[in-house]
């Protein structure tokens, strides 16, 4: 019949042509650009999921502690290196120093005076030429505690408290204070009063102080005397207060007076033969 649509008869692939011109014509292709952009936004929506999961969660952390152990030996490798630098400039700057030791007795009125007129003055301007050191006068016995010392046993704490001070608080600045603010008052030395005030007034722990002269029942501290007293024989030294510059006797302040100072017997004098002595350390030719 004319006008009906028979279904059975109607084809089941259409033409190419027919399809091609009854679609739309303005469908455009995705560009290289927006497929990589599908993708990463695909990538990024999966690790959004995965590490939500058990898995995810242990791989984080694993990776957290990864981390933070390698920054951690990043770090000290470095600070390693920069010590071992600061190590090595500062072993060159202290080659240039002059040494400068002053041998003396904690309860001798020369100690005083000889710490008070030339070896502080001097040290405020010169600090930083010379490695100095502080030794003591003393006998070596194979009684009591084996040292003698020639104000009495008072005189030997004396030298202790001084030596412990100076094992703990090595600037020279600060365990010289501290030495001739006992010295100033030397007929007080041991009393627990005076060690007190010093230490507070340099920046001293009273405590560390008292347990250097007790450790070990005092035998370490006795040892420390013994090598002080060890050394200052070895030097040949015998009067307190003997300046010694480069190993050689500078000053002696004995009995109220000063002696044996070829080079002069003031602060001022010390310091120009510090001076003279003193060569400027130098890295790759560059003098400091």
């Amino acid at each position: 019949m004319a006008g009906t649509f028979d279904s059975e008869k109607a084809p089941l692939i259409v033409n190419d042509e027919t399809a091609t011109s009854s679609s739309p014509t303005n469908t455009e292709q995705p560009t290289l650009s927006d497929l990589q952009q599908q993708v990463f936004t695909a990538q990024r929506a999966y690790m959004r999921a995965w590490s939500r999961t058990t898995s995810g969660k242990w791989h984080r952390r694993i990776m957290f502690f990864v981390s933070a152990f390698l920054i951690t030996i990043m770090l000290t490798c470095v600070t390693f290196i920069a010590t071992e630098a600061l190590s090595e400039d500062d072993a060159v700057y202290h080659s240039g120093k002059v040494p400068l030791e002053a041998f003396i007795m904690s309860k001798c009125p020369d100690a005083k005076d000889c710490l008070h007129d030339m070896i502080l003055p001097a040290m405020q301007k010169i600090s930083r030429k010379v490695d100095f050191k502080l030794s003591y006068i003393g006998s070596l016995t194979d009684h009591d505690d084996g040292v003698v010392c020639k104000h009495g046993q008072e005189e030997c704490l004396g030298n202790i408290i001084e030596l412990c001070a100076a094992s703990l608080y090595p600037d020279p600045k600060a365990y010289l204070g501290f030495t001739m603010c006992m010295t100033n008052q030397y007929s007080n030395i041991p009393s627990k009063d005076l060690v007190e005030e010093c230490a507070l007034e340099h920046g001293m722990s009273f405590d560390k102080i008292n347990e250097c002269t007790t450790k070990d029942d005092g035998a370490f501290s006795a040892d420390m005397l013994r090598s002080s007293f060890n050394r200052t024989k070895e030097m040949g030294v015998q009067k307190s207060c003997t300046v010694m510059v480069d190993k050689e006797v500078f000053c002696i302040r004995d009995g109220g007076e000063w002696t044996q100072c070829k080079n002069g017997s003031t602060a001022v004098d010390l310091v120009r033969e510090v001076n003279r002595l003193w060569t400027p350390p130098s890295w790759e030719g560059d003098v400091w």
